[in-house]
């Protein structure tokens, strides 16, 4: 693998040492790696990043239908 510049995520904390850092090889494939497992590095492509990126938003939001059943999971009948 050749030598990589790796970014960290923004939404990774400075101290809590769980941390998401990315790299983009010169033939645009992304390598992202944990700050606790730095040997393992997996790959993927912008496209299906960006893809899993909106699925985890969407499933986040209060307008999602994933959402609003996981809130009501927890009620009792």
């Amino acid at each position: 693998m050749p030598h990589l510049t790796w970014q960290k995520s923004s939404f990774s904390g400075d101290e809590s040492g769980n941390c998401l850092y990315l790299a983009a090889t010169p033939d645009g494939v992304l390598r992202l790696r944990e700050s606790d497992t730095p040997d393992e590095v997996i790959a993927t492509t912008p496209a299906r990043l960006g893809h899993l990126i909106r699925s985890l938003k969407a499933a986040r939001s209060p307008q999602s239908p994933h959402a609003a059943g996981r809130a009501d999971s927890g009620a009792a009948s």
